[in-house]
Formats: C-alpha cells, sequence, structure tokens
C-alpha cells in the first residue's frame, strides 16, 4: 500500500509511529523488504534561521521520533540532550534567548546549514540526514522554497499597536498568548511543492490527514500552489483526524490558531474548513474521524467516532486502521 500523510510537529510524528504499526512496520525504524511506501508531506512553514543556523522543528521531530532519538517527554529534540552551547550563548547576551538549541540538536542544524548553503535543496538534504536515522518513512518537505509563517498580533509591549512577528517567537516565546489577527504563511504564494509531493498523492492508496495543527501545520502546507489540486484530483480517498476532541485542542495552541481565522474549535468547524471534494470547490475530504461519541455533520464527508487520543502506538494504529477501514483500502 502506498499511504501518505500531511503532518505537521509532535503529534504528527506520533501519527506516524501508529501508520507504521498499522501496516505491520516497526514502528522505530526501517524495515528493508517492505512491501509498503509511506510518505509523510512535513510542514516546513515553522522553519527558522537562528544563530545562522536552519532550524526545521517539524522535519526534525518526525525524523527523530521515526529514528528511535526524540526526548519522549518533552516531544521533541534529542534524548539525552544536553545545554553546553545554549548557556554559553546565555553568557554572551546573544540573542534569541528564548529559543533553545540542544548541543545534539545543533549538529544536524550545522549538516543542514552548510548543505543548504553549498546549494543542496531542502529536501535532499532532509533525505541525507534521514540516511542516519533510518526512519522507515520518506520524509518530504512540502517545498524546497522558503517559506515561513507569521502572526500579527497585539504587541506585547504596546498593547494599543499590532507588530508581525515569526510563528516561533508566538508559539514558544509568547505561548500563543497575545491575541492574534491573522497568520500568514510568508512566500507560499510562490513556492513549488517540493520533488516527488504531486507524484506521491497522485499515487497513493490513501491520503491522511494526521491531527496536526489545521492552521498552521496542515493549513500551511495546503497553501503551496498545486497541492490542494493534487488531492482534490488523487483516485485515493482522503480521511483526515480531528485535532479537537470535545471542543479542546489536547495538544498545542491550535485553539488559537483557529479562533485567528475565524473557525470555531470544534471537530465539526474543522471538518468543514477543510471541506469536501465532493460538495465544495476547495475541499479536500472524503472521511473524517471523531473522537468518540461525538455528533459531527460535514456535508459530503463520510464521518466516523472512534477513540481519537493517541495514548500509545498500539492506541494510535487502531485510529489509523479506522482511517483504512473509512477510506474502504485493506492493508492484507
Amino acid at each position: 500500500m502506498k499511504v501518505v500523510i500531511l503532518v505537521g510537529g509532535v503529534g504528527g510524528a506520533r501519527f506516524l509511529l501508529g501508520v507504521k504499526q498499522a501496516l505491520g512496520l516497526p514502528a522505530i525504524g526501517s524495515a528493508p523488504e517492505s512491501p509498503h511506501e509511506v510518505t509523510a508531506l512535513v510542514n516546513t512553514g515553522d522553519d527558522v534561521w537562528m544563530h545562522g543556523l536552519r532550524i526545521c522543528p517539524d522535519l526534525d521531530t518526525c525524523m527523530y521520533t521515526l529514528g528511535g532519538g526524540i526526548d519522549e517527554e518533552r516531544g521533541w529534540g534529542h534524548a539525552g540532550e544536553t545545554w553546553t552551547v545554549k548557556e554559553e550563548l546565555a553568557e554572551y547576551g546573544a540573542e534569541p534567548t528564548w529559543f533553545g538549541l540542544g548541543d545534539k540538536d545543533i549538529a544536524t542544524h550545522l549538516i543542514r546549514s552548510r548543505m543548504l548553503r553549498a546549494g543542496y535543496p531542502l529536501s535532499q538534504v532532509t533525505e541525507a540526514l534521514c540516511d542516519r536515522w533510518q526512519p522507515g518513512v520518506r520524509l518530504l518537505p512540502m517545498s524546497d522554497d522558503r517559506v515561513e509563517t507569521h502572526v500579527v498580533i497585539d504587541d506585547p509591549e504596546d498593547p494599543d499597536q499590532r507588530k508581525a512577528i515569526h510563528f516561533q517567537e508566538w508559539w514558544v516565546r509568547y505561548r500563543a498568548e497575545p491575541k492574534a489577527h491573522s497568520i500568514i504563511a510568508v512566500g507560499a504564494d510562490e513556492a513549488k511543492p517540493a520533488p516527488g509531493v504531486l507524484d506521491a498523492i497522485a499515487g497513493a492508496d490513501i491520503v491522511l490527514f494526521a491531527p496536526s495543527n489545521p492552521v498552521v501545520s496542515v493549513g500551511t502546507t495546503l497553501g503551496v500552489p498545486g497541492i490542494r489540486a493534487a488531492l482534490r484530483k488523487t483516485r485515493a480517498k482522503v480521511v483526515g483526524v480531528s485535532p479537537i476532541i470535545g471542543g479542546k485542542a489536547l495538544r498545542g495552541m491550535a485553539d488559537a490558531c483557529l479562533s485567528a481565522i475565524g473557525v470555531e474549535t470544534s471537530a465539526e468547524a474543522v471538518g468543514r474548513h477543510y471541506g469536501s471534494r465532493k460538495e465544495s470547490p476547495d475541499g479536500v475530504l472524503d472521511g473524517w474521524l471523531v473522537s468518540e461519541g461525538e455528533t459531527v455533520d460535514v456535508p459530503g464527508v463520510a464521518v466516523r467516532d472512534v477513540p481519537l487520543l493517541m495514548s500509545d502506538v498500539d492506541a494510535t494504529a487502531a485510529m489509523v486502521r479506522a482511517a483504512f477501514d473509512l477510506a474502504g483500502v485493506s492493508v492484507d
């Protein structure tokens, strides 16, 4: 089976573990003899330059998680990390001080930045980094072009004024507390899908939307010209998994992002935001998984309620199998 997943962040990385297990693959690492092909289209709108290094949080979180090197307690960064460089930067007073880079993580960013400066596109850089981690999934950035998400907020230092800041500053430094008035993926309009992205969608047996942030993860990926159109044309069924359970975002601050674009924090509202491939001119869904016991109506979309808590890999794999079943595809 050829499975394509739109992912971003910690939740997306953990969802990928369940996809692999549902296919009978080892959740961690690779299986050289696998008959299945799993491709993750990863959000790069969170990417940022800091201290002269190109940081790709979502790509790295997926790579570390699937390769067995993630700090499981934090959900991001290396396990067994040390912070000597971060402490030394603080002694110099080097900004930004609110974004911490671990020593092992810096090695990844050094290699990526060196390769980018040498002219390699991000997709090739990511492939090279994955040679070290062997994630067992093809990790594709949504685009090789620079796309960075910015947020227009009330200025924390002058509430009467607004200013635009990088998404990472709003998310990490301010914990999404200043009200967001708009969210803009700078550069997305001019970006192109990375090589292999459109072919993966066209050749898929099923496309899944991980329960990632619908605005700044999945939404940013959909904003790259060509990707939404490819999803609307693919022969595969497109099934999304709601990141909202009982009217709450269980991870991150997706509610603040949804409010910024005028969408209610509910499984139904997010499903309608994505829209139906059958009944909406821009819709991308055929199926929508919501939390057990919820009654949700998304016109033109098959909705099924199942347990959605990713409490462990087994629970996540069961969720993925429910998505396969809703799409009418079989692993056997």
